[in-house]
């Protein structure tokens, strides 16, 4: 089981919609995710600079952002690119946090 982490960014006054967005997940993009090896995923806001982190339990060597090329994941990314900073392909802008610590 690997541990990924990253982080991006959200939009200033967007926490409430992105918290309903997420709590209103869609079932064929939670199951893209489970599917790919994605057992666990959290994300958490630093509501001082809207920065979110992501952490996830993946199984294999790959997450959620090697799953660029899958039509959901497209889909899903252009419904949430109002709130977030993006790439030009709606990609949320992200950057891979290398883990320095780690306690079992």
């Amino acid at each position: 089981m690997q541990r990924l982490a990253f982080k991006m960014k959200l939009n200033p006054g967007q926490k409430d919609v992105y918290i309903k967005r997420h709590n209103e997940l869609w079932p064929e993009l939670k199951k893209i995710l489970k599917d790919s090896g994605v057992s666990e995923y959290s994300i958490f806001l630093d509501e001082e600079t809207h920065t979110l982190f992501a952490f996830q339990k993946v199984s294999g060597q790959e997450g959620s952002q090697e799953l660029s090329n899958n039509p959901i994941v497209k889909k899903w990314w252009a419904f949430m690119a109002d709130i977030m900073e993006t790439n030009p392909d709606n990609s949320p802008i992200s950057y891979s946090l290398e883990e320095v610590f780690y306690m079992k």
